[in-house]
């Protein structure tokens, strides 16, 4: 067992994977402010996020997002039984990997005038243009997202989380360091530099450098074994695992094109609008869902292989309680100040008051459905690890079938509100009709006590969300200084706020909230 048992190393693993979420998605914010500053919530940024709807489908359509998923319960098991074969698959796999992502990458750029018209309809052919030429410079970023992967996946398997969690990290500072730094292309490239180029061109970069050259070289250090393979025995059990996540489309998966999509039609800068709202409300969910989910797969999956499904069931149990019982509180606060929230990160420049206060409503509809995400990210590990790819593949892309003439016909034509809504709703679903598919096949082992923490925790939070909501929505009105002074102190006063009380009430109606930060405040004293 080592020094540490299950457990712990996965608490160990989760903290790790939750700073570097943390980190990430404040370097995530400083871009995202960079941009607001620069370009607000206008066409130039409409354009940029939409140049990643074909991209991140082509991501999608390859299953890169799940590849640690599909080949590492197949390569686990290979590396127990004959380590020259597991690298001769592994092999395999990234041989095809890298082949399939340059030719649809390829495609995807030849084609790419094609494409604009169809990941926003409702841009003009200028825009269109335009937006075609971002895509040629974010596509290529996919090659080595895609190929990456696997060295990721190897990772993960040896338990190495330190390098996957810089990948976000440098991939940002990329982003941010090429697209501010464009005005000084301006004297050697003319107006292909202008707008927002150097930020594409960050894309491609920082994926390359983070995503595909530091798991490589790490591997590498490891013992990576690669062979030009392409054929192998266990590829048809690879495919057969990695085919439902290809070829389902799910309403998780597509939430962010979708908003990209249908927002081009809602009017002009909504797609930015949208954008920005997402990236607040994914905030928690990055802290406390990719954390649980990212470090307790590996765990999970051992545990299957050892046969052990109660404590399957009981690791599974603890990620969803600590998952729901963190999120609850972190939306609420969240949603109740984010006010002042918008107006640090993204107010400035270009973005003004007028757009900010655009923001507001959208960002507290999404952050609605935050704790269903949390819900999806850690039961879908669940569903993987026994092998089961299909079943979230099929109610996913279920869903989205549903929800396109819904999107298309009614919230689109309504506006970004009900966009938003529907995003939410749509979400929500999905993860029930999971969570209802599961307890079917296998038991409510895993939900036992989850929805009496998640319930504890929206009780200790409401008081504490409505006086922070009171506290920093009066120091906004009130307060006679500069917006940006106001924001961070109404901001602070909120979360002041928020913390005073729920703090006591979460000791007293759901002690099992805080108390493992109370005993280790309580060691730290000890000690």
């Amino acid at each position: 067992m080592g020094i540490f048992s299950a457990p712990q190393r996965m608490g160990a693993a989760a903290a790790l994977l939750a700073v570097s979420a943390l980190c990430s998605r404040l370097m995530g914010l400083v871009r995202d402010k960079v941009i607001s500053w620069q370009f607000g919530a206008g066409t130039e940024a409409d354009m940029y996020f939409a140049a990643f709807v074909v991209p991140d489908c082509i991501n999608y359509l390859l299953a890169g997002g799940f590849m640690s998923i599909t080949i590492m319960p197949l390569l686990a098991t290979r590396f127990q039984e004959d380590e020259a074969d597991a690298w001769r698959f592994f092999s395999c796999v990234f041989c095809w990997m890298f082949t399939a992502s340059v030719l649809l990458s390829l495609l995807g750029m030849v084609f790419a005038r094609d494409l604009a018209r169809l990941a926003a309809p409702g841009f003009t052919t200028g825009q269109h243009a335009r937006l075609a030429f971002f895509m040629r410079l974010v596509l290529p970023a996919q090659v080595f997202f895609l190929s990456g992967a696997c060295f990721t996946a190897l990772l993960y398997l040896r338990r190495q989380f330190r390098v996957p969690a810089l990948t976000p990290l440098i991939y940002n500072i990329c982003i941010i360091a090429f697209g501010v730094s464009a005005p000084w292309w301006g004297a050697v490239l003319g107006d292909a530099a202008q707008g927002m180029t150097g930020y594409c061109v960050g894309v491609t970069v920082g994926a390359a450098l983070g995503a595909f050259l530091l798991p490589w070289r790490v591997a590498a250090q490891g013992g990576l074994r690669l062979y030009p393979v392409w054929r192998h025995r266990l590829m048809g059990r690879f495919l057969l695992v990695a085919l439902p996540l290809m070829l389902g489309q799910t309403i998780v998966m597509l939430d962010e094109q979708f908003l990209r999509v249908f927002g081009s039609l809602a009017g002009e800068g909504v797609v930015s609008l949208l954008n920005y709202a997402r990236r607040i409300a994914q905030v928690p969910v990055g802290l406390v869902g990719q954390a649980a989910a990212a470090a307790s797969y590996p765990f999970l999956v051992s545990l299957l292989a050892q046969g052990d499904e109660d404590l399957f069931n009981r690791t599974l149990q603890k990620a969803l309680s600590s998952g729901l019982g963190l999120i609850v509180p972190c939306a609420l606060c969240l949603a109740a100040c984010a006010w002042p929230v918008l107006a640090v990160i993204f107010q400035g420049g270009r973005f003004g008051e007028t757009e900010t206060l655009s923001t507001l409503p959208l960002t507290r509809i999404m952050l609605a459905s935050t704790p269903f995400w949390v819900v999806y990210m850690v039961l879908v590990r669940g569903y993987y690890a026994c092998g089961d790819t299909l079943t979230p593949a099929v109610v996913g892309t279920v869903m989205t079938l549903v929800c396109l003439p819904v999107y298309y016909y009614w919230a689109a034509p309504a506006g970004a509100a009900y966009i938003a809504v529907l995003s939410g709703l749509s979400v929500t679903l999905y993860a029930l009709w999971l969570a209802w598919i599961w307890a079917r096949r296998r038991g409510s082992s895993a939900f036992a006590g989850v929805a009496a923490l998640a319930l504890r925790a929206l009780i200790c939070s409401s008081p504490a969300a409505a006086a922070a909501w009171l506290a920093s929505r009066c120091c906004m009105e009130q307060l006679p200084l500069p917006s940006i002074a106001a924001a961070c102190l109404s901001l602070v006063v909120g979360s002041a706020a928020f913390g005073l009380i729920f703090v006591p009430c979460s000791r007293l109606l759901a002690p099992t909230l805080l108390g493992p930060f109370f005993d280790w405040l309580g060691k730290r004293k000890d000690g």
